[in-house]
C-alpha cells in the first residue's frame, strides 16, 4: 500500500503539471518584470504551508532573479515577521494580518500574489479585497474549488486538485517558473 501512495501522488502531480497553462505563467512573469523594472513592491502571502512557500519564494525573487546584477525585486512575504503577525492578530484580529500590512506598505501599481489551498482563508480574502481597493494588481495560485479568492483575484491559476500537499507543491513550482523566467530575461526595457 505504501508504494501506491507514492505513485498516486506522483500521478496526481504530473496530471496537474500537464494541465498548467505555460502562456499564463509567461504572462505573469511579464507582469512581475514590469513591477521589477518600475521599482514597485511585490507582496506574497498565504497560511501554513502556503505561508512557508511565500517566504521561500520571496527569497528567490529578492536574490535569485538577479544574483549577479542587483538590485533584484522589491519583495515582501507578509507572513514573514512574527512580531508583526502577533501584534496585528492580537490587536485587530487574525483576519487583518495581511490587509493591515498592505494598507501601510502597499501602493497603487504594486503586485500581490496569494497562495491558498482552499481559497477561503479570511486573512487572504481580506488581503485581496484591500489590494483591489488600493489598485494593487492581484494574482492567486489556488487549489480545491478556488474558494472566494478565485472571484477576487485579477489573475488566477486554479488547480482543481483536492489534495493540500499537491496544491502547495504547485505554488512552489509556479513560483520557481516565474523566478527562472525573470532570471533569464532580466528587468527588460
Amino acid at each position: 500500500m505504501s508504494r501506491q501512495i507514492i505513485t498516486s501522488y506522483v500521478d496526481l502531480l504530473k496530471e496537474q503539471l500537464d494541465a498548467l497553462p505555460a502562456e499564463t505563467v509567461e504572462d505573469w512573469a511579464r507582469a512581475l518584470q514590469k513591477v521589477w523594472r518600475e521599482g514597485r513592491q511585490f507582496f506574497l502571502c498565504g497560511n501554513g504551508g502556503s505561508a512557508a512557500n511565500a517566504i521561500h519564494l520571496a527569497n528567490d525573487f529578492l536574490y535569485g532573479v538577479s544574483p549577479d546584477e542587483p538590485p533584484a525585486m522589491r519583495v515582501l512575504a507578509l507572513p514573514a515577521n512574527p512580531s508583526v503577525l502577533t501584534c496585528l492578530g492580537n490587536d485587530i484580529g487574525y483576519d487583518a494580518i495581511f490587509s493591515q500590512q498592505l494598507e501601510t506598505l502597499g501602493r497603487e501599481g504594486d503586485l500581490l500574489m496569494v497562495f491558498s489551498g482552499s481559497g477561503n482563508s479570511p486573512n487572504v480574502v481580506e488581503a485581496l479585497r484591500t489590494a483591489n481597493r488600493m489598485g494593487i494588481h492581484t494574482y492567486a495560485v489556488l487549489g480545491f474549488s478556488g474558494g472566494v479568492c478565485k472571484s477576487l483575484a485579477d489573475h488566477v491559476l486554479h488547480f482543481e486538485v483536492d489534495d493540500m500537499q499537491v496544491a502547495e507543491d504547485l505554488q512552489v513550482v509556479v513560483g520557481h517558473m516565474l523566478m527562472k523566467w525573470l532570471n533569464e530575461n532580466g528587468r527588460g526595457q
